[in-house]
C-alpha cells in the first residue's frame, strides 16, 4: 500500500498549527517609577456584554491569582452588571474590597487572518544520484485563523495610576472556559517578572 506523501505532510502541518494554540503577549509596558512592592489583593474585572462569560474569566483569573500567591477577588460579586460600569459603582467596589490593585480586562478585537505557504512534497522520483530532487514539487497550503487582541491593565487603587499594561494574542480562540487558564497564566508570568506579584512560598518536601 503506497502512502500518499502530501495528505501526510497536510496533516502534518494542521497538527502543528493546532498545537500553537495559545496567548502570547505582543506589546508591555510598567512603570519604572513604581516603589509600591507586590500588590497584596487585586480586584479582578473582565469587561463583557456576556454576564457568562465575565464571570467564567473572573473566577479562573481569581483562582490562578490565588495559586500565585495574590489574594485575588471577582468584580461579578458586587458589580453584576454587565458592559461597562460607572465609574462611581467601580470606585466604591473597588474602595469596599480593601483591594490594592484593580486588574482590568477588555477584548480589542478578533481579527480572521491568512496564511499562505508553499509546502515541498514528494512525487515520482527520477534515475541517478540527483532523481530525489527532481522528484519534489510545491503545493500551496492556505489556512484561515483567528486571532483575539486582549488589553490588561493593573491600575493602583490609591492613585488610580497605571502599574502595568499589556496586549496579548490567543491564537484561534475556542470558549473564555478553554483559554482564559493559559491567558491568566501568561499574565501572572508577565507580572512575576515586574515583581508585581508575592514570590511564592517554598513548598516542603516533606
Amino acid at each position: 500500500m503506497k502512502l500518499n506523501f502530501r495528505v501526510l505532510l497536510l496533516a502534518g502541518l494542521s497538527l502543528v498549527l493546532a498545537a500553537c494554540q495559545s496567548t502570547t503577549i505582543r506589546d508591555a509596558w510598567s512603570d519604572p517609577n513604581y516603589a509600591g512592592g507586590p500588590l497584596k489583593k487585586m480586584f479582578v474585572l473582565g469587561i463583557s456584554g456576556n454576564a457568562g462569560e465575565r464571570r467564567t474569566f473572573e473566577d479562573i483569573m481569581v483562582a490562578k491569582l490565588n495559586a500565585a500567591g495574590a489574594q485575588a477577588v471577582p468584580a461579578y460579586r458586587s458589580l453584576p452588571a454587565e458592559g461597562r460600569i460607572p465609574e462611581a459603582d467601580l470606585d466604591r467596589a473597588v474602595r469596599e474590597s480593601g483591594a490594592d490593585a484593580l486588574l482590568l480586562t477588555r477584548i480589542r478585537r478578533v481579527d480572521t487572518r491568512t496564511r499562505v505557504s508553499t509546502a515541498m512534497v514528494p512525487g515520482p522520483m527520477g534515475p541517478g544520484w540527483y532523481g530525489w530532487y527532481s522528484g519534489w514539487y510545491a503545493v500551496p497550503d492556505v489556512q484561515q485563523y483567528d486571532i483575539a487582541t486582549v488589553e490588561t491593565t493593573v491600575f493602583a487603587t490609591a492613585t488610580k495610576a497605571v502599574i502595568w499594561t499589556g496586549v496579548t494574542e490567543t491564537f484561534e480562540p475556542t470558549s473564555v472556559q478553554k483559554d482564559a487558564p493559559g491567558f491568566a497564566d501568561v499574565i501572572i508570568g508577565a507580572l512575576r517578572e515586574r515583581k508585581l506579584l508575592p514570590v511564592p512560598r517554598a513548598t516542603s518536601g516533606y
